[in-house]
């Protein structure tokens, strides 16, 4: 008896170091606690983030352990990436946003359109008539596609009235970058300095590549089965993220 108990604790001991190899290096799943990414990523959504996508940092670890100070195999993340990153307020909380500004560019809001390096960012009506969640408040929206500079493609959505207008410039500094969430009305991002501001490079976590599940809690519990057809988003299932 004691033979095998051995050999299980062992068992579980190894597990969980190729689990913690695996989450710190490679892939780790994360949860959208909020509205703030929608029409693109919705509260629900579990999604997998690729670790080595810009090289590692003490935030790759579990409790962001200090074992090196810098950023190791780095990788420039790419402008529109959709990112995690640990907020700089408190090194702890993990974000999801989009990034728009890489070191050195000018970002600035002018009578509601986006501006970077003083250039307007294209974006083209898609609707109208969309509604999207910030918090528990159902928001009438126009949606858009908007186009980068790289060509980089996505939907973002903005209050049909007093959608945000004007902004200070941002000028974003070295080793330093800029995020926005999609749902622009309804997002704690890179234009809030207090809360998140500029993001620094070693705060960069992983890539968000795709949902790999995803319920919607208004409409019931998971072990609600009777529930599912409402309650389980198949059609997100393994959606890759634009």
């Amino acid at each position: 008896m004691k033979k095998i108990i051995n050999e299980n604790l062992q068992t579980i001991f190894y597990a969980l170091i190729i689990a913690l190899i695996i989450r710190s290096f490679l892939i780790q799943p994360f949860f959208i606690p909020s509205s703030s990414m929608e029409p693109n990523l919705l509260v629900g959504d579990r999604l997998f983030v690729t670790k080595y996508s810009y090289g590692y940092s003490k935030h790759s670890f579990p409790f962001s352990p200090p074992i090196f100070k810098n950023r190791l195999f780095f990788n420039k993340p790419k402008r529109g990436d959709v990112i995690v990153f640990k907020t700089p307020v408190d090194n702890r909380t993990d974000y999801i946003k989009r990034l728009i500004g890489l070191p050195g560019d000018t970002i600035q809001f002018i009578d509601g359109e986006l501006y970077l390096n003083n250039i307007q960012i294209f974006k083209n009506i898609k609707s109208k008539i969309d509604k999207v969640f910030c918090g528990n408040k159902l928001l009438e929206v126009n949606t858009y596609e908007e186009v980068l500079d790289n060509e980089k493609k996505f939907n973002t959505v903005y209050l049909k009235k007093y959608t945000f207008q004007n902004s200070d410039k941002f000028i974003v500094p070295s080793n330093f970058y800029f995020f926005l969430g999609d749902n622009r009305d309804c997002s704690k991002d890179s234009r809030f300095l207090t809360s998140v501001g500029y993001v620094h490079q070693n705060n960069l976590v992983g890539k968000a590549q795709f949902i790999f599940f995803s319920t919607d809690s208004r409409n019931g519990k998971l072990y609600q089965i009777w529930k599912w057809p409402k309650l389980i988003r198949f059609e997100r299932f393994f959606k890759k993220i634009k």
